[in-house]
């Protein structure tokens, strides 16, 4: 599906962030080969790409190693610490898109970080099993937590609307093998699929398969229907699944939000799992900065 590929001169890299649980993102890519239909990153990466499709582009950072090591360097000297907050990869992009097995920015910037010693936090969330290649890397840094997007125990459902990520039994698979080499792991259950994943019989075999791969964390999104979102999301699931429009339709009102929040909460009690930020996030709750 890709088609263009664009090697970049990036003008800064550790950028700050308002989005809950982290302080700056680091993206090492613009542009994300995974396709997903409903991802809020194809409208905001939109204006350096206007005329093409999401995932059938991807800019490279060539300078992000450099850069970051600059920008680190600069922040020492300002805050007079190697320690500016929490340090996510990545909101806009997946830093394990296909290409960084061959660019390998992400792993590069890790490096920088750890020849720095940094002594934040440093989160990394994918969907690709791509991420255990770095496992020496993350158990380098001061603080890790690292996290899969999982948003259904069916390959051919994840399959469906993350149109060429890597099928989920593999991201699954790389939770288990990230647990094993003692590195602390989260799961991202987000966007929250309605008609997928939207009562107690669909969530609770999902969570009870993420205890058994050794997550601790796990976090709750509702669908992101903003009009650009919605109407992108719409047109695909008019062409593959017209049946299914309905269901998207109703997951945009805040009943369907409020039941579907009673379930997940009821199926996280007596269990050994924390739910991030404490709640299950809504878009239109967060900052609109980020």
């Amino acid at each position: 599906m890709l088609t263009t590929i664009n090697e970049i001169q990036a003008k800064s890299i550790l950028s700050p962030t308002k989005i809950p649980g982290t302080d700056f993102v680091i993206n090492p890519y613009n542009g994300c080969q995974f396709a997903c239909t409903y991802c809020y990153a194809a409208q905001i990466a939109r204006w350096k790409h206007p005329h093409e499709e999401w995932g059938t582009y991807l800019d490279v950072k060539i300078n992000a190693p450099e850069l970051l090591r600059q920008e680190l360097q600069k922040l020492e000297r300002k805050h007079h610490s190697k320690n500016f907050g929490n340090i996510w990869f990545s909101s806009v992009t997946d830093p394990y898109t296909g290409l960084e097995g061959k660019y390998y920015l992400t792993r590069q910037c890790l490096q920088v970080l750890i020849d720095f010693g940094y002594q934040g936090v440093v989160s990394l969330q994918s969907k690709s099993p791509l991420i255990t290649r770095d496992i020496d890397l993350f158990n380098k840094l001061a603080h890790t937590s690292i996290g899969m997007t999982i948003t259904s125990l069916d390959d051919q459902v994840s399959r469906f609307l993350e149109v060429q990520a890597p099928p989920v039994s593999s991201r699954i698979s790389a939770l288990k093998q990230l647990h094993q080499a003692g590195i602390p792991t989260y799961a991202f259950i987000g966007p929250i699929f309605p008609g997928f994943m939207t009562n107690a019989d669909e969530i609770n075999p999902l969570l009870d398969k993420l205890e058994e791969v050794g997550i601790s964390e796990v976090w709750f999104e509702h669908i992101n229907l903003n009009p650009k979102i919605k109407a992108r999301l719409f047109e695909y699931l008019k062409q593959n699944s017209p049946d299914l429009i309905p269901q998207f339709q109703q997951s945009d009102s805040a009943l369907y939000r409020q039941n579907l929040d009673k379930i997940i909460h009821s199926c996280l009690e007596g269990r050994n799992l924390k739910l991030g930020l404490g709640k299950v996030i809504y878009h239109s709750d967060l900052p609109k900065k980020v």
